[in-house]
């Protein structure tokens, strides 16, 4: 026999099973949850028109129709989803007193979360290759980097992504999830949802920590690697000038890269017993939040290649409505 009671689903065995979540989030800051928001509020409304303005000008400048742009119009357009599985549930839930999701909602936010997170950081180690590709074989690189290879490595980036969030959400859903349901975090990930299931999860936090490795390490690594040759390559041009232009090309990709697996690092390459609240949302916020902004800004409007786009886009715009 089965009754069901509010949130709880309560089996003859007298197991209590969890249909819904509570997130915490900020509710321990009180009346700071008003200026919270709206500081989120415009950071998020700034990570859209930046990422959206990258997007529309690699569309609409064929100058910058080149594998490097073609990678970066597809991180920020990845960018512009992974925060928008998560920023919108947090504004709504830190002007309200129920922050209730439910179990399936939390697993798909999860997933899509995890999914846009991955195929971020696998793109991040295609950018690198690109680079590489770049600087130590320009002769070649038209070959290496054809279109049919961009968009074959952008798709893997995507199933790849994807592919291993299915099966982190897995390792993580398919737990059984007792009474405790109170989420302490801004949105479903992996540590304080697996921190609630009411059976030993040892192994299938070793399984979530090699996942981790294999999305997170191995990419980093590869980009290191790549980054060896290329300044291996720069010290033998001549000239200071060439050292600085191939550097410049490569230093803001450097920059979002450390930003964002440190922080990635921090997360999900530990145990999650050694979970600590405060100090996690904290770097959570910045790969959530921080680094989606810091991607317009520093690695693409930065650029002068970008801004000269930009400029000749809306000044396009601007003269039609003129003429109009």
């Amino acid at each position: 026999m089965t009754t069901v009671l509010g949130s709880e689903v309560v089996l003859a065995e007298n197991i209590t099973m969890v249909t819904e979540f509570l997130l915490l989030g900020f509710s321990s800051l009180g009346e700071i949850q008003l200026a919270l928001f709206a500081v989120f509020l415009f950071l998020y409304l700034a990570i859209l028109s930046g990422n959206v303005t990258i997007i529309s000008v690699i569309h609409l400048d064929k100058s910058l129709h080149t594998p490097m742009y073609f990678f970066l119009g597809i991180l920020s357009t990845s960018e512009t989803f992974y925060t928008f599985v998560i920023l919108p549930k947090m504004l709504v839930n830190l002007l309200s007193v129920a922050r209730i999701i439910s179990f399936t909602c939390c697993a798909l936010q999860m997933f899509f979360f995890l999914g846009f997170a991955i195929t971020n950081c696998l793109l991040l180690g295609v950018m690198g290759y690109d680079r590489y590709a770049a600087i130590c074989h320009p002769l070649h690189y038209p070959i290496l980097m054809s279109w049919q290879v961009c968009g074959k490595l952008a798709a893997a980036c995507a199933i790849g992504g994807f592919l291993a969030s299915l099966t982190v959400v897995n390792l993580v859903f398919s737990l059984p999830f007792c009474s405790a349901n109170k989420v302490n975090h801004y949105f479903c990930d992996i540590s304080p949802v697996i921190h609630l299931a009411c059976t030993n999860t040892d192994v299938n936090e070793f399984l979530i920590f090699i996942c981790g490795v294999l999305v997170l390490v191995v990419p980093f690594l590869f980009i290191c690697v790549s980054y060896l040759c290329i300044l291996r390559t720069i010290l033998k041009i001549p000239s200071a000038e060439g050292r600085r232009k191939a550097f410049s090309t490569c230093a803001s990709h450097l920059t979002v890269v450390i930003i964002h697996y440190g922080c990635a690092s921090f997360i999900y390459l530990r145990p999650t017993a050694n979970y600590v609240s405060n100090k996690d949302r904290l770097v959570t916020v910045t790969y959530t939040i921080v680094t989606p902004l810091l991607n317009p800004m520093v690695y693409s409007l930065r650029n002068k290649d970008v801004q000269l786009a930009i400029r000749k886009v809306f000044g396009k715009k601007g003269s039609l409505k003129l003429q109009n």
